[in-house]
């Protein structure tokens, strides 16, 4: 029989007093990730990969030797995580299961959150982004976009 993982405590408490446990939700180490990476699988990674670049400020990353099957760009700040384009031969057939959240209203709320939501929509429809819905703030949420890449990935401005 597996073993189970009990939390007794809060894990403040346990990090203020010292102690070397971890609450260990897989059963491994806690490692501390630092840097990732985000793979889109595209048909032209190119062309996924330069839009991306042109969105978030990002540059294409050296290193790359076929352009036609991959394609990567960094944050040049060296902040953001490094996005990686891979050609595969299926197309997009369902909603994606992960997403990127583009922060372009953080701290903003009610016409002013609209005003730059719309403002970088704007900017990113003739890079060749596809508009979707506008969810307006509610009880628990602020406004946000929902938007398309140039292949149909999901992404939101928020």
């Amino acid at each position: 029989m597996g073993r189970q993982c009990v939390l007794v405590g809060s894990w403040s408490r346990w990090r203020a007093r010292g102690d070397d446990r971890r609450f260990r939700l897989y059963g491994g180490p806690v490692v501390s990730i630092k840097k990732f990476q985000v793979t889109f699988d595209c048909a032209d990674p190119e062309r996924v990969g330069r839009f991306w670049c042109a969105a978030l400020g990002y540059v294409a990353a050296e290193g790359i030797d076929d352009p036609a099957s991959s394609f990567a760009c960094v944050d040049p700040t060296g902040e953001g995580p490094r996005l990686y384009f891979q050609r595969v031969p299926e197309g997009k057939v369902v909603k994606n299961r992960v997403h990127l959240d583009v922060r372009v209203g953080t701290g903003l709320v009610g016409a002013e959150r609209l005003a730059a939501l719309e403002a970088e929509c704007a900017r990113l429809l003739p890079l060749g982004a596809t508009r979707g819905q506008l969810l307006l703030a509610d009880e628990e949420n602020e406004s946000c976009l929902n938007m398309q890449d140039v292949e149909g990935n999901e992404f939101c401005l928020d």
